[in-house]
């Protein structure tokens, strides 16, 4: 049964942050149920051992991840916010929690992963100084195995040049039923 007034404050809440830090956040609600369905569609859950998810905010997308996932997939978080980090930790107690994704390769070595099968990011990357943004698409290689998928949703096509020179984008798939409208991205690691 689906718990309105969850939802209610949880979208509240994302607004709070957006309005307080709207670079950070990105957006003034949570990904829909149809962008977080297009982030994990493209994803062969059956083999992958471990993911990330950066920038996972209210969990909207996680919740997706966790029903996907096998229960020996290794999930790590990644939430900048505190309060939406420490919420995300007490919703998915499993899952590994960390606030900065300038730090993919310290957070796997903590957790005993040598390097990751895929990486979800719900992360604003166009709103961030390009020192910020090469920083986390070079963690974002390191970590990711060859061959490994990196999947992200943008609000505009601005970061196509800058994936296609890291990354192979295999698609982008339009989602207009989001708040704003949003790219996937779907990128795989050149091997």
């Amino acid at each position: 049964m689906i718990n309105i007034s969850s939802i209610v404050q949880e979208k509240f809440q994302f607004l709070h942050k957006f309005i307080q830090s709207p670079k950070d956040v990105g957006s003034i609600t949570p990904s829909s149920k149809y962008l977080a369905r297009a982030m994990t569609r493209y994803i062969p859950w059956e083999y992958i051992d471990s993911v990330a998810e950066l920038g996972a905010g209210t969990g909207a997308i996680t919740e997706y991840i966790h029903a996907a996932a096998r229960p020996q997939t290794r999930v790590l978080l990644f939430e900048k916010e505190d309060s939406l980090r420490k919420g995300l930790a007490e919703r998915y107690p499993g899952m590994g929690c960390y606030s900065n994704a300038c730090q993919i390769r310290n957070a796997i070595q903590t957790e005993g992963i040598a390097q990751l099968d895929a990486i979800i990011s719900g992360l604003p990357f166009f709103n961030f100084p390009q020192q910020i943004r090469d920083e986390i698409i070079n963690e974002i290689m390191y970590s990711l195995k060859p061959g490994g998928l990196f999947v992200a949703f943008q609000y505009s096509l601005q970061m196509k040049q800058q994936l296609s020179e890291y990354f192979d984008i295999e698609t982008i798939q339009f989602v207009p039923f989001n708040l704003p409208p949003a790219f996937v991205y779907i990128c795989r690691k050149r091997g």
